[in-house]
């Protein structure tokens, strides 16, 4: 069968990239070895919202005067896991499989292979083989998968991966998480919340160190505060699970045992790129793709890497991001027009994965962050400044709740006077984020920010206080407002994810 595109990954990358060439006519097939919708609607984002809402409302509402009394008693465990079930659509995709026969795209079922330059085999599931030929271009979207590391004793552990600790039937009674990025805080949160017994490890000296210190100081204190065990600067050097039903024993690197009944690690991710037949077209098997800004790989006229698999911002929204770049840049290649805007912020670059890459915790507090960290901005050599303001003293996050914790950081280019990069913890702050995004991926002026007006009182109302801190102290020097200082922006592991079961293009 001959197409004009053929996508490898029906998430919502794939099915963004079939949506962006079908609207412009090209013929269209997308392949799929699991569920249409991908990672994000059966076994991350989706799943993992539906376990953390119920614990972060009930924890706000316990500060608000009123309904303290009210919602004093423990969460009902078995409701919130049967809603989680419906928010992945019981892991059915009749609804996705429908959304993408919708807009014409033909589904093939299988194991998709390249099988050289713009030809994909597709082993089905009964073991029948399709050969599928693309006359304008191949985009791979088969994503991402948890990393484990190689431990003494892990294989027969029976670990959970973010996909088990989305999926679980039951809140366990001492749970071991590893690893202090987004999947391993959002995890500890959710079940802590659930009613599991929680111990946090992580190897480094804090948690989300992709983000400011000061977050991961914010989420570690809740953490702690709500019964979990938060351990930093701790490894674990081995694994023991002797009995398949029986506990699981953790060996940290100085000897200290801990025994748990389920153990999660949540070390990292890897491209799922090891059985898709990059080496056929003079690719390493295993690696992520390198890649332009229009997504293309490296080297190849019609191969683009879309989503997770090029490892410029594992979230979901931002491949959901690539792939209009990317659908819009096969679109115009396939109609031999020139791509005339590959230029900063152009229709044809993916411009925010360098510049702007938003990015929400869904942790209590929860944390939000647009572009760079002030350690980051430093590296990249710009001369900036940062100014922090605590959200304790905007009015509308005293009416948010009592005793309301949390902190802003705007860092600022001092060179051309544009905000660089946002950071939010506390209640609430996911819905700042846009605001923040708008400013970053706009390159709005200092000066005319003054100008977007906060309603009050609303905790959007942090934006004066940002701004009235710049103007106060912007004096050209490159420190915060309170002295703080930024991280360092070290590695960290990201799974961020936002799809649907019911619906296309990861909801």
């Amino acid at each position: 069968m001959e197409y004009d595109v053929v996508v490898l990954g029906a998430g919502p990358t794939g099915e963004n990239v079939a949506d962006r060439t079908r609207a412009a006519g090209l013929s269209t097939a997308v392949v799929e070895g699991e569920l249409v919708g991908g990672e994000c609607s059966y076994w991350a984002c989706m799943p993992s919202k539906a376990l953390l809402r119920p614990v972060i409302a009930g924890s706000d509402a316990r500060r608000v005067p009123g309904l303290r009394q009210a919602v004093g008693g423990p969460l009902g465990t078995e409701a919130v896991l049967a809603h989680r079930d419906e928010m992945t659509s019981h892991w059915k995709d009749d609804g996705q499989v429908s959304w993408l026969d919708g807009i014409g795209a033909r589904l093939y079922r299988g194991q998709g292979r390249l099988h050289g330059p713009r030809r994909v085999v597709v082993e089905g599931p009964e073991g029948e083989h399709h050969v599928l030929t693309a006359r304008h271009a191949v985009a791979v979207c088969t994503g991402s998968r948890a990393a484990l590391p190689d431990l003494p004793g892990l294989n027969g552990a029976r670990a959970w991966t973010s996909r088990e600790a989305t999926s679980a039937h039951a809140a366990p009674r001492r749970l071991v998480v590893v690893g202090g990025g987004v999947v391993g805080t959002e995890m500890a949160t959710a079940w802590q919340g659930l009613g599991s017994q929680v111990t946090l490890l992580v190897r480094g000296q804090g948690l989300l160190p992709r983000m400011e210190p000061f977050v991961g100081e914010h989420i570690a204190k809740s953490l702690t505060e709500a019964g979990a065990t938060v351990r930093t600067g701790v490894g674990v050097a081995a694994v023991n699970r002797p009995d398949p039903g029986g506990p699981v024993t953790v060996v940290l690197d100085g000897g200290e045992l801990i025994e748990a009944d389920e153990l999660l690690f949540a070390t990292g991710r890897a491209p799922r790129t090891d059985d898709i037949g990059l080496d056929t077209v003079g690719l390493q098997p295993g690696s992520w793709l390198s890649v332009d800004d229009s997504c293309r790989v490296d080297g190849h006229d019609w191969l683009y890497g879309v989503g997770d698999v090029n490892r410029r911002a594992l979230l979901t929204h931002q491949g959901k991001y690539q792939a209009r770049i990317a659908g819009a840049a096969i679109v115009a290649r396939a109609r031999h027009c020139p791509l005339l805007e590959t230029d900063r912020w152009g229709a044809h670059a993916a411009t925010a994965d360098h510049d702007a890459v938003p990015q929400v915790v869904f942790t209590d507090p929860e944390a939000a962050a647009v572009g760079l960290s002030l350690a980051q901005a430093r590296a990249a050599g710009h001369r900036v400044r940062a100014v922090d303001k605590d959200l304790a003293a905007i009015a509308g996050a005293s009416l948010f709740v009592d005793d309301y914790r949390g902190r802003a950081r705007m860092v600022v280019d001092l060179d051309r006077q544009i905000v660089l990069g946002v950071t939010f913890v506390g209640p609430g702050v996911s819905e700042l984020l846009h605001s923040a995004t708008i400013a970053v991926a706009g390159e709005v002026p200092i000066d005319r920010l003054w100008h977007a007006v906060p309603s009050y009182p609303t905790i959007s109302e942090v934006w004066l206080r940002l701004l009235e801190g710049y103007r106060d102290g912007a004096d050209g020097g490159d420190g915060t407002d309170d002295g703080a200082d930024g991280g360092d922006g070290t590695d960290g592991d990201t799974d961020g994810t936002d799809g649907r079961g019911g619906r296309g293009q990861g909801g």
